[in-house]
């Protein structure tokens, strides 16, 4: 089983998440409020792949403008792009 991440390791990978765009951090900010506490190291392995990536680049996997292509196309990196993408749920 894959382990989660302990808070000082969340911290860096949060602070390596950091980006020049602001719409890319507003995403990046939702997804480790709804998943940080369960985040695991596969998927911050994977959140890494993605951070390699220009912020342009990065944005339009975001927003479903384009699917991941060479190295970038494994189970993990499309695993974690389905949860950074799920939209926020609705308030009642």
């Amino acid at each position: 089983m894959d382990s989660v991440l302990d808070p000082r390791a969340l911290g860096r990978l949060k602070w390596r998440c950091r980006r020049g765009m602001l719409e890319n951090d507003l995403l990046i900010a939702r997804f480790f409020d709804r998943h940080g506490a369960t985040l695991t190291r596969a998927q911050a392995s994977a959140m890494e792949l993605l951070m390699a990536l220009s912020d342009n680049d990065l944005l339009d996997l975001l927003l479903s403008r384009r699917e991941p292509e060479g190295d970038l196309a494994r189970p993990d990196v499309l695993a974690l792009l389905g949860l950074l993408r799920t939209p926020a749920a609705p308030h009642p």
